[in-house]
C-alpha cells in the first residue's frame, strides 16, 4: 500500500483521476494493520486506487478531516470525502459503505 503525506495528499488523492481509500493509521495500531489486506482486496475489486497516511507522522489531513479514532479509512471521489468508516470493520461493510461511491 502506497504511503501519502500531508505534502502529497492534494496530487495524490484529491487529485486522483480515479477513486481513492484513504487509511488513516499509525503503526502501533493492530488494527490498521488488520484491514490492510481487506482495503486492497475491495479497491482491487472495484478499480479504485487505495493509500495509507501515517497519523503520527503528519496530522494536518488528518486534522483537517476529523480523525479522532484509529482506524480511520475515509473514501474520496472526485476530491471530496465521500464515505468514512471509523474502527476494522469486515470486507462486506467496507463493500457496503463504499461500493455505492466507487
Amino acid at each position: 500500500m502506497r504511503e501519502v503525506s500531508d505534502s502529497s495528499f492534494e496530487s495524490d488523492v484529491l487529485h486522483a483521476s480515479k477513486p481513492t481509500i484513504v487509511d488513516f493509521w499509525a503503526p502501533w495500531c493492530k488494527p490498521c494493520q488488520a484491514i490492510e489486506p481487506i482495503l486492497e482486496e475491495v479497491a482491487r475489486d472495484h478499480g479504485a486506487a487505495v493509500v495509507r497516511l501515517n497519523i503520527d507522522e503528519h496530522l494536518g489531513v488528518p486534522s483537517r478531516y476529523g480523525v479522532l479514532s484509529l482506524p480511520t479509512v475515509i473514501l474520496f471521489r472526485d476530491g471530496e470525502p465521500r464515505s468514512t468508516v471509523i474502527g476494522a470493520r469486515s470486507r462486506a461493510h467496507y463493500e457496503r459503505e463504499f461500493a455505492p461511491h466507487l
